[in-house]
């Protein structure tokens, strides 16, 4: 499997593309009025405390307080292994309100929700993850060669002798590093520290003490793998900072990334911007003619598997087990490259063999083995339904790209015309009973009125026998199918 990482870069908006084998899998997009905030560090200060939620709010100087759980709250001193789920911790006796304390992001705004924060602070380099308020070494569960897993804790374990205090996992990336390289990463780190340190002691509430990379940058940090085999970026000055970047802390990886100074959008190249474009439809269509259907909703996401168009060519069973099982390949990849995340439930089209059933589950959990993002899995219940969770830490592509559409406030659906009509109907008896009007003037979309004026005229004659007063009509073009107004006249 070959890798590549695409970078366009515009002055306003930075977007990363990661593509296998010349399919987008991954998209990230930050813009400069809208920068994530996950792993960044603020000084905060509490300003409400809630007992019965086991939780406070703290001002970090966003547009909405953020939220931290007592369960995020570590005690100088002590092992946040030790208590961090600890039940019995009570939040009154670890925060109190107008308490200054500093505090990271570990999941962006989401919707009407605040950010979440922790204060057991982490920094991540290439290789480790530095943890000042822990003193031990652990391994990422990603590293499975137990020999590989030893030598790592071995070289940080010997190099940590000659630090002061804090702890190191080491990163999945860490995998077959040298030991000059993850000791470069450790010193990093612990001067990284020492200035976020000295300006956490004369920062104000409100204020950012450390702000993480940017898009960029952080990519290169996180996502370059064995696997990847170029990077190429189409701005130039983007470009310098990356490989500045890759000279300083990944030697011998520069090699791999390329300016692209093409006429042609490098996005357009890949066929990017089609693939954009897809991921925000309710549809998703398989090779074999199924399809599945996608729904964002405040509490989870559901995915419903269509057989389509697909006949199969044996039986019933064998043509459900063959869409089922590309739908579940097709999903794992559709939950990445929408960054669907929470609850997620999958209505597979029922199946009655159980080795088909365990099949399906499994070609679900070997594609989602790719994705950088915690996954949970439960068994096919019996009512054919599939319950995970994704682990979600920014916005959805969705919620980045769009918004709520105006005219049908997020429902999906309008009003039909005739409904509508029926609706002036009812208004036209009401004011007409109520206002002493010498005629009636219904203000509407040009369909509803269309519909009003046709199909709909006999009963219109009637109800104007029925008033006793004429009924005219305005034409509003601004007016969407639902709006409409009944004024007296």
């Amino acid at each position: 499997m070959s890798e590549e990482i695409l970078i366009n870069v515009t002055p306003r908006e930075t977007r990363v593309a990661l593509v296998e084998n010349g399919v987008l899998q991954e998209i990230f997009i930050e813009r400069a009025a809208k920068r994530g905030l996950v792993g960044n560090i603020y000084r905060g200060k509490v300003c409400r405390v809630l007992p019965g939620m086991q939780a406070a709010f703290v001002d970090v100087g966003l547009e909405r307080a953020a939220f931290l759980h007592a369960s995020d709250v570590v005690q100088r001193g002590v092992d946040p292994g030790g208590h961090e789920h600890d039940s019995a911790t009570d939040i009154t006796r670890l925060l109190h309100e107008g308490q200054e304390i500093s505090v990271q992001v570990i999941k962006d705004p989401l919707g009407t929700k605040g950010a979440r924060l922790t204060t057991q602070i982490t920094i991540p380099s290439r290789y480790l993850v530095f943890i000042p308020e822990v003193g031990n070494v652990g391994i990422s569960q990603k590293i499975e060669d137990e020999t590989e897993r030893v030598r790592l804790r071995d070289v940080i374990s010997l190099f940590m002798s000659e630090q002061d205090s804090g702890g190191f996992i080491a990163r999945t990336a860490a995998e077959g590093a040298s030991a000059e390289a993850l000791r470069g990463d450790m010193m990093f780190l612990r001067k990284l520290w020492d200035a976020i340190s000295a300006s956490e002691a004369a920062a104000a509430p409100g204020s950012v003490i450390y702000e993480d990379l940017p898009l960029s940058i952080r990519v290169m940090r996180d996502l370059l793998g064995d696997q990847v085999e170029r990077v190429r970026i189409d701005s130039r000055e983007s470009y310098q900072r990356v490989q500045e970047f890759c000279n300083r802390f990944m030697p011998g990886l520069p090699a791999l990334v390329e300016y692209y100074p093409g006429e042609r959008p490098i996005f357009d190249i890949y066929g990017i911007e089609d693939e954009i474009h897809k991921a925000l439809e309710r549809k998703v269509q398989l090779k074999s003619g199924g399809y599945l259907i996608l729904d964002q909703t405040e509490a989870m996401t559901t995915a419903d598997v269509n057989t389509g168009g697909y006949v199969g060519h044996r039986n019933l069973e064998e043509t459900i087990f063959k869409t089922n099982l590309e739908a579940a390949q097709a999903l794992a990849r559709q939950l990445r490259l929408r960054n669907l995340g929470g609850i997620i439930i999958i209505d597979f089209i029922d199946m009655s063999d159980d080795e088909h059933k365990r099949q399906v589950l499994r070609a679900l959990e070997k594609c989602l083995d790719k994705d950088h993002a915690r996954t949970q899995i439960t068994e096919v219940s019996s009512l054919g339904l599939v319950e995970m969770t994704r682990k979600r830490t920014r916005e959805s592509l969705e919620h980045v790209l769009c918004e709520t559409c105006p005219t049908c406030s997020g429902r999906g659906t309008l009003k039909t015309p005739e409904t509508v009509c029926y609706e002036i109907f009812r208004e036209i008896l009401r004011e007409s009973r109520q206002f002493d009007a010498q005629q009636l003037l219904v203000l509407a979309s040009q369909e509803v009125v269309d519909l009003l004026l046709d199909e709909e005229s006999a009963s219109l004659a009637e109800l104007e026998a029925f008033i006793g007063k004429p009924i005219k009509f305005q034409v509003e073009a601004l007016y969407t199918q639902e709006q409409y107004d009944v004024v007296p006249l």
